[in-house]
């Protein structure tokens, strides 16, 4: 067996063997689950309007841990993880309207206690396969027993037809791999540019009923 293959044998093992590591970072997105919900509820009550369609949550598996660490090059212990990765716990809402998205992001990112480490607009400049959402990376206080942890979380804030072509593109891409036909990636950019077409005549709806 190799050095390589032993390297991310221990790393993932590490992770298994140490509970305590990730059951923080379910912790992280258990407090921000909350947030959000409050945010949710308290917004609807307010405007009668919901600015979010739906949460969902994970944390990485350790596999998946072990090949992030791998690719970047990372040292093989648990506080090297910790600050080399973003997106151990993540976190994506799904709102109805562009405008949802940003007001939800400024809604959270102003609380006393979530830190704001890092933000990517892939709205306002896509990636060039047409991929549309808006990524936080927050650190927020998680409050044991005996101390206060800081964990990261990373957060992604999209629409529906955003979520929904992200979603296709990724069963897409895993499915076929390598049969993929040439003008694959031309078919998927064109349709997410159907896609934020839609989400800007829904948004100018929106507006117009406000």
């Amino acid at each position: 067996m190799s050095d390589d293959v032993l390297e991310r044998e221990c790393v993932a093992d590490l992770v298994r063997q140490q509970p305590k590591f990730l059951q923080l970072y379910k912790f992280a997105i258990d407090e921000l689950m909350t947030k959000l919900r409050i945010l949710s509820e308290e917004f609807d009550l307010a405007h009668r309007h919901d600015p979010i369609e739906h949460i969902t949550s994970r944390v990485k598996r350790p596999e998946a841990i072990e090949a992030k660490v791998r690719r970047r090059g990372l040292a093989t212990d648990l506080a090297a993880i910790a600050e080399g990765l973003d997106d151990v716990a993540g976190i994506r809402v799904v709102c109805p309207f562009v405008s949802d998205v940003y007001n939800v992001a400024e809604m959270l990112t102003r609380q006393d206690d979530v830190e704001l480490l890092r933000r990517k607009d892939y709205i306002a400049a896509p990636k060039d396969n047409g991929y549309r959402s808006l990524h936080l990376i927050a650190r927020i206080p998680v409050f044991l027993s005996d101390r206060v942890e800081k964990v990261k979380v990373e957060v992604q804030l999209r629409t529906i037809a955003m979520d929904f072509w992200a979603t296709l593109e990724h069963k897409l891409f895993y499915k076929y791999e390598s049969q993929v036909p040439a003008d694959f990636a031309t078919e998927l950019a064109d349709a997410a540019v159907l896609a934020a077409h839609l989400d800007s005549r829904m948004e100018n709806l929106h507006q117009r009923l406000h």
